[in-house]
C-alpha cells in the first residue's frame, strides 16, 4: 500500500509538470494545427533564465521564496518575448505552407534555441540552490513534501486560469472563434495575427512556470533537459486529445501516474535492476498504445479536435 500511494503522489506532482507544458502544445494546436516542438526548449530557456537570476540574488540576503519568485518574475516576460519572436519569424510566413514545412521549420526551431542555451549556458548541469528548506509531511505510510505541495498547487491554480480565461473572457471568446474559422472570425471584427500571438505568448509563459518547477522538483537544469520533456508533454497532450485543454490536463497527470507506478514496480518488481531509469519506456508505449486504438486521445473526438 506504502508503494501504491508513494507512486501516486510522485505521479501526480510529474503529471502536474507534464500537464502545464502539454497545455502550450494544446493552445498552439488548437488554433494553428501546429506542433510548436520548440515549446519544450521554452520551458528549458525559462529554467535557466530563473536559475541565473537566483544565482546572482543568492546572497542578498532575501527570504529563499522572495528569490525564487523574482527569478520567475524575470523568467516569464523573456519566455514570452521569445514565443512571441517565434511565432512572427519562424511560424507567420509559412502559415499557409504545406503542413510538413511548419513541422520542419518548428523542429529547426528547437534545435536552434538548444545550441543558443548551449552556447550561453555551457554544457554543464546548472543546480537548484537549497534556497527552500525540505520538509515532509506523512500521508499514512507515504509522504509529500512542500515542494510536491507548491507544485501542484500552482498547477492546479494555471489550469483552473487557463480554462477560465479560455471558455469565460473575451480574449478566450476570440481563441475559440480563431480556432474555428480564422477567415470568418476575421470578418467579424478578430484580430487574427494578435490571437495567434498572444496563444504563443500565454503558452511560453505557462512554460516558463514549468521551467522552474520542473527544476525545484529534480534540483537541476541542463541545455538539453527540454527534449525529453517537450516529448512527454506532447505525448500527454495526445493521450488526452490534442487541441482539448481538458484533455491535455488530464492526459498530462495519467501520463505522469503511469510512469510512477511503471517504474516504480518494475524496480520493486526486479529488485531495482529496472527503475526509474525506464520510466521514458512507458510514455512512449502509453503513446503508441493511444496512436493505435484512439487516435483522436482519451477525451477527443474522432474528426474534430479544436477546443
Amino acid at each position: 500500500m506504502d508503494v501504491f500511494l508513494q507512486q501516486l503522489i510522485n505521479g501526480l506532482v510529474s503529471g502536474s509538470i507534464y500537464a502545464i507544458v502539454a497545455l502550450g502544445y494544446t493552445l498552439v494546436y488548437g488554433i494553428l494545427r501546429l506542433i510548436n516542438f520548440a515549446h519544450g526548449e521554452i520551458v528549458m530557456i525559462g529554467a535557466m533564465i530563473a536559475l541565473t537570476i537566483i544565482g546572482l540574488l543568492g546572497d542578498s540576503g532575501l527570504p529563499g521564496v522572495a528569490i525564487i519568485g523574482l527569478g520567475l518574475l524575470g523568467a516569464i516576460p523573456c519566455c514570452m518575448l521569445i514565443g512571441y519572436l517565434i511565432e512572427r519569424i519562424a511560424y507567420r510566413p509559412l502559415r499557409h505552407a504545406p503542413s510538413l514545412t511548419p513541422l520542419i521549420t518548428a523542429i529547426g526551431v528547437s534545435i536552434v534555441l538548444q545550441n543558443l542555451a548551449m552556447i550561453v549556458w555551457g554544457k554543464e548541469y546548472v543546480s537548484f540552490p537549497p534556497l527552500i528548506e525540505m520538509q515532509y509531511f506523512p500521508i499514512a505510510e507515504a509522504s509529500i513534501n512542500n515542494v510536491q505541495i507548491f507544485i501542484v498547487m500552482v498547477s492546479t491554480l494555471m489550469m483552473v486560469g487557463l480554462n477560465y480565461l479560455v471558455n469565460n473572457t473575451k480574449l478566450g471568446n476570440a481563441m475559440r472563434a480563431t480556432s474555428q474559422n480564422a477567415e470568418v472570425a476575421g470578418l467579424m471584427g478578430v484580430n487574427v495575427n494578435t490571437i495567434i500571438s498572444l496563444t504563443f505568448v500565454i503558452g511560453s509563459a505557462l512554460a516558463a512556470v514549468a521551467g522552474i518547477m520542473v527544476t525545484a522538483y529534480y534540483g537541476l537544469a541542463h541545455y538539453d533537459m527540454g527534449f525529453m520533456l517537450g516529448l512527454k508533454a506532447f505525448t500527454a497532450a495526445v493521450l488526452g486529445g490534442i487541441g482539448n485543454l481538458r484533455g491535455a490536463m488530464f492526459g498530462g497527470i495519467l501520463l505522469g501516474i503511469i510512469e510512477s507506478m511503471g517504474a516504480g514496480y518494475l524496480g520493486t518488481l526486479t529488485n531495482g535492476v529496472f527503475g526509474s531509469n525506464y520510466q521514458d519506456v512507458f510514455a512512449f508505449f502509453t503513446l503508441i498504445g493511444v496512436l493505435i486504438f484512439k487516435p483522436s486521445g482519451l477525451l477527443g473526438k474522432a474528426g474534430s479536435e479544436r477546443p
